[in-house]
């Protein structure tokens, strides 16, 4: 295997159990991902949803990096249009001291949650007044690199305290113009192949990536389950579907039922709206299926770490599924 594997994590509520049980499995996960001889594991950032209990990555993190000693731990992605750019950097900062060579920084734009969910989190954010993503991203860089233009009005502001070593940047998107900004800011790129496993996409947005000048590999997140035999697999991911929204204002979200939908619609107050049932794109199979299909995509991309995703609904088989396709991974670790 030419290429490393990390997870990454929304922490799940399977029906009849609590978040804090979905979050001890976290733990659990993140602890066998270690053995197993995982590169990194990462938190995702969700608002408002009754099934995930991930909602701060950031706490997870100072969590797992005290409950393991050597697997890279990060946010996959902290959702920065909610916050302040130099709090951000004062969290990973904070954590990279803590840990150090342990952390790292995902970053993501997506909004993350329902419309309310967001309207609370931005609630200090009068819409006038709301920075673009690409000035959020560049002011929590300077932040993080201790270096602003003597002129600005926060060049005095330090994010303290400063760590043996900085956490690890990445900044995950699923368009050319996220890999571009990703490499204009000296950031690596996370393709979110989970969110869009169209290949036309990733080829596109690994092109920018490459055009733009970058000098490491992008990295691809997609989902994928491997199970004892191919039947079990795709018995398990079959019958999964997403709900792709559509507003009447022409914007559109994935979500993960039609209730979930009609209630993203009336909390936007949205007139109308229109959904369609698609198949979520899903690498699922035997350990050895799935892993010709991540060789095939590393020899066509580049790919020199893919971070895997499990659906929430095969929850219960994830751990079956991580160790098949560590493989002879705690071997090499070793």
């Amino acid at each position: 295997m030419s290429y490393a594997l990390s997870l990454l994590d929304k922490s799940p509520i399977l029906d009849g159990e609590t978040a804090g049980d979905a979050l001890q499995r976290t733990i659990a996960l993140a602890q066998a991902a270690e053995r197993l001889g995982y590169r990194r594991f990462w938190l995702a950032e969700h608002h408002g949803f009754p099934g995930l209990a991930s909602s701060a990555p950031e706490i997870l993190v100072a969590h797992l990096i005290a409950r393991t000693r050597r697997i890279r731990v990060g946010s996959g992605g902290v959702l920065l249009q909610h916050y302040s750019p130099y709090k951000v950097a004062e969290t990973f900062n904070l954590l990279a001291t803590l840990a150090p060579g342990r952390v790292d920084l995902g970053i993501g734009k997506a909004p993350g949650g329902l419309p309310l969910s967001t309207k609370a989190l931005r609630v200090q954010h009068a819409p006038e007044h709301a920075y673009a993503f690409e000035a959020l991203l560049a002011e929590l860089d300077s932040f993080l690199s201790g270096s602003r233009d003597a002129d600005d009005p926060l060049a005095g502001a330090q994010a303290l305290p400063k760590p043996p070593a900085p956490a690890e940047r990445f900044l995950l998107g699923a368009s050319p113009d996220s890999a571009r900004l990703a490499v204009e800011r000296g950031w690596s790129f996370v393709f979110a192949g989970q969110l869009n496993g169209d290949p036309k996409a990733i080829e596109a947005s690994f092109e920018a990536h490459a055009k733009a000048g970058a000098q490491a590999p992008p990295l691809l997140a997609l989902a994928a389950l491997a199970a004892a035999s191919a039947e079990e697999a795709r018995a398990l991911t079959e019958p999964l579907r997403v709900i792709r929204l559509t507003l009447d204002n022409g914007q559109s979200v994935n979500l993960g039922s039609e209730e979930q939908a009609v209630e993203f619609a009336r909390q936007a107050g949205a007139a109308s709206y229109s959904t369609e049932v698609r198949r979520p794109s899903i690498l699922a199979g035997s350990a050895d299926e799935v892993r010709r299909e991540l060789d095939a995509l590393s020899a066509r991309f580049g790919i020199a770490e893919f971070v895997i995703d499990t659906p929430a609904a095969a929850t219960a088989q994830r751990l079956a599924s991580i160790t098949l396709l560590a493989g002879d991974a705690p071997a090499l670790a070793a």
